[in-house]
């Protein structure tokens, strides 16, 4: 049971990752758009791979920064630089300014993630890091179902300055709750990185390798459905920006509705390895299924992209379940690598998007299937986990 000096430390996390998350989510599904405004789509995923490729090398050096500074000064200065470029996104009209910060924005966004994480697991334990995480990602998600509405009711006239406004105003709470909550959060002595040596303890680890592989897959699936889905369904099915909204807000419920009880189940009743490996089978299985569907029926759609997120937020909360168990707040840098692999998996996701549809004059509609197909592959890493029962 978690007693009642950790609810009090939790609570002030689990407001600042619900406002951050509402934050991040209500420019996500039109900031493919937004670039489409000055390049081609083909080529939109182009800039989220050297966005990646940026945070990557940012994540590299998190825990030499992370030692220097401690965690409150670094989630500070990012909040502030986060917010210096959702207001340019805003207000600038110089295309080659606007896609600067677009990038300074993607690269932020993790790394603040990456802080948070920080925080969450000085308060946690073992015994109900499945419960803490669960409550957490629920918080998350819970933004993250509300934000495609008011994005919807936002966006007017393709103004999307407007979302970049808003979001940048959610910042501002974001920024109060460091400041008065956690200004005096005492860091962990963090290890010195070896970034090869580090690799080398997760690629011996075999159920650390599995785990990293699985969260890989699973922010591939992000990757694509993030970029792709809002374009196909907004030029190619035809659908408005406040249907596309209402389809997403129903889509992302799963992650609030399935991460709590399952982290629950994964701390107290059944294995992590049996629950991801279900997560797979239906993510694998609905979106596949989404190549073949030719029909403008928003409830069909609804349907569909919501047994997606059901897996999605099946594998989110068992592979960040089990990762946790196996780590604490000292290993920072395993953790800044965990997260790390999100911004891989957004290289080489659109690399491969953008690959196909430059050489391969690929229809947009068959990336769903070819991703379905991947998505199987998560259970060869899936059913390899040990336990952690």
């Amino acid at each position: 049971m978690i007693d009642n000096l950790k609810i009090k430390s939790l609570f002030p996390v689990y407001l600042l990752g619900f406002l951050f998350a509402f934050h991040t989510a209500l420019p996500t599904y039109i900031n493919s758009s937004f670039l489409n405004f000055f390049i081609s789509e083909k080529l939109v995923g182009l800039f989220y791979i050297l966005a990646s490729l940026l945070t990557i090398i940012c994540f590299l050096s998190l825990p030499f920064i992370l030692r220097k500074f401690g965690n409150y000064r670094v989630a500070f200065f990012l909040i502030i630089l986060n917010l210096v470029a959702l207001l340019g996104l805003a207000f600038l009209k110089n295309p080659i300014f606007l896609l600067t910060l677009f990038i300074i924005n993607l690269i932020t966004i993790p790394l603040i993630y990456f802080s948070t994480d920080v925080f969450l697991e000085s308060f946690s334990s073992n015994k109900v890091t499945g419960k803490i995480r669960g409550i957490y990602l629920t918080a998350v998600n819970l933004a993250w179902v509300v934000s495609p509405l008011i994005s919807a009711l936002i966006l007017t006239n393709g103004d999307y300055w407007k979302i970049y406004l808003a979001s940048a105003l959610f910042l501002l709470p974001v920024l109060l709750i460091l400041m008065v909550n956690l200004r005096h959060f005492k860091d962990s002595k963090y290890e010195k990185s070896n970034h090869w040596q580090t690799v080398k303890v997760i690629w011996k680890n075999k159920n650390l390798q599995n785990i990293f592989m699985a969260n890989f897959l699973l922010f591939f699936f992000y990757s694509w459905m993030t970029i792709y889905t809002p374009l196909y369904l907004h030029k190619d099915m035809g659908f408005s920006w406040r249907e596309i909204g209402l389809i997403f807000s129903v889509m992302l419920l799963p992650f609030v509705l399935v991460q709590f009880p399952l982290g629950r189940l994964a701390d107290k009743k059944w294995g992590e390895k049996e629950i991801l490996s279900l997560g797979f089978i239906l993510i694998a299985i609905s979106t596949g299924v989404i190549s073949f569907v030719m029909d403008k029926n928003m409830i069909l759609w609804m349907i569909i992209l919501f047994i997606t997120r059901i897996g999605a937020g099946t594998i989110e909360i068992m592979c960040d379940t089990y990762f946790f168990k196996k780590v604490d707040s000292l290993d920072a840098k395993v953790i800044s690598f965990y997260r790390m692999v999100s911004s891989s998996a957004y290289i080489l996701g659109p690399l491969l998007a953008v690959l196909a549809f430059n050489f391969l004059s690929f229809n947009i509609k068959y990336l769903f299937l070819v991703l379905g197909l991947i998505m199987i592959f998560g259970l060869k890493f899936s059913l390899s986990l040990k336990d952690t029962k």
